[in-house]
């Protein structure tokens, strides 16, 4: 059972979740409240199941679709911050900024994260989809997170290898099973980044795939490629006003992969299609695909107010004044494209709530 603690206000509210999401979209929650300690967010939730009540999650509202008519439920933004080290370990807070953390562990020369700087979020938030870029996922640094499963109503260790990790996933995502409290992280203390992986940062750092390179260069490196994409928030920039990337890189299953790229090839040519090594088949870029279909960055959907980002196409962006439901018309008309085109069905990466493509 949870431990009783000070409960934090519940306030009836029209609070708008355009306030609380990267996109700046979504409406109003029924409830708010803010959990900013583990006990509190602990208790904050055993008293809404409790109730029967609806619970939304907030962290830093990065990854997350929010409809229209917004959540009829109590939303709780989970507002934990710190981290503890100890000696090669981290313990970090569910509502950490995630990228703070990340330039803090760069300053103190610990290595393991640095390849996915610039990434908007709490750290809560980066094992549920196993958070991933530039050749790095959180699953290759993670050792364990502190979890309050909900149908137990106690507080449990899950390891790595309990999370059941995958491309952009995780037992826990699509779920209500609990709440993450924090997460363990192993880092390496020689000041040098985890080997580089990826061909593009390789190329801007110039390095050979395989190498090291000071973590604070791979930092910088990283940070220089996400910018260019719109990939690093800037409040004045309308391609900033997004979830990241909107659709997941599609992994086509072995006995699939000839008869695709065969269909790819009829439509663009004898051209290199951009393959990665996936468990059981070849993971293709959405984004390339997403080009190849049509769609042009910076691709407007309704009346303008959305469009593809004008910087890099698998990003969705609100360009002021938009409605999720603009967003979601865009999102469907670019999946629906590259099936029609080539027989590949993009999937939604963020979470989507109160809405669907």
């Amino acid at each position: 059972m949870p431990r009783t603690v000070p409960f934090p206000a519940v306030t009836p509210t029209q609070t708008t979740l355009t306030d609380h999401t990267t996109l700046r979209l979504g409406g109003p929650a029924r409830a708010f409240a803010e959990a900013t300690s583990a006990d509190a967010l602990v208790s904050l939730v055993a008293r809404a199941d409790a109730a029967g009540e609806q619970v939304l999650l907030l962290g830093g509202g990065s990854n997350l679709v929010v409809g229209d008519a917004g959540f009829d439920g109590t939303v709780i933004k989970i507002s934990t911050s710190g981290w503890k080290r100890d000696g090669d370990f981290v313990d970090v807070a569910a509502g950490q900024n995630w990228d703070e953390f990340v330039e803090s562990m760069v300053t103190e020369g610990l290595g393991g994260v640095e390849c996915l700087s610039g990434i908007p979020g709490s750290v809560g938030a980066t094992p549920i989809q196993n958070v991933g870029a530039y050749g790095c996922e959180i699953s290759e640094t993670l050792v364990s997170i502190e979890f309050y499963d909900r149908a137990a109503r106690e507080v449990r260790t899950m390891s790595a290898a309990d999370l059941g990790f995958a491309y952009r996933t995780s037992v826990l995502k699509g779920t209500d099973a609990g709440v993450v409290l924090s997460v363990r992280f192993a880092l390496t203390p020689d000041g040098l980044s985890v080997p580089v992986r990826y061909a593009e940062l390789a190329r801007t750092l110039g390095v050979e795939i395989g190498e090291r390179v000071p973590v604070a260069q791979a930092r910088e490196a990283v940070l220089g490629l996400r910018r260019g994409k719109g990939m690093v928030l800037e409040p004045a920039d309308h391609d900033t006003w997004s979830a990241g990337s909107f659709f997941t890189n599609p992994i086509i299953p072995a006995d699939r992969v000839d008869l695709v790229r065969a269909q790819i090839t009829e439509v663009v040519g004898d051209v290199r299609i951009p393959e990665y090594p996936a468990d059981n088949g070849v993971k293709l870029s959405a984004a390339w695909l997403i080009e190849r279909a049509g769609f042009v960055k910076g691709h407007q959907g309704p009346g303008g107010r959305v469009s593809l980002s004008t910087k890099h196409t698998l990003a969705l962006t609100n360009r002021g004044g938009a409605s999720t439901k603009d967003l979601l018309t865009l999102a469907a008309e670019v999946r629906d494209g590259v099936l029609k085109r080539f027989g590949v069905e993009l999937h939604p990466e963020p979470l989507l709530i109160n809405c669907h493509v």
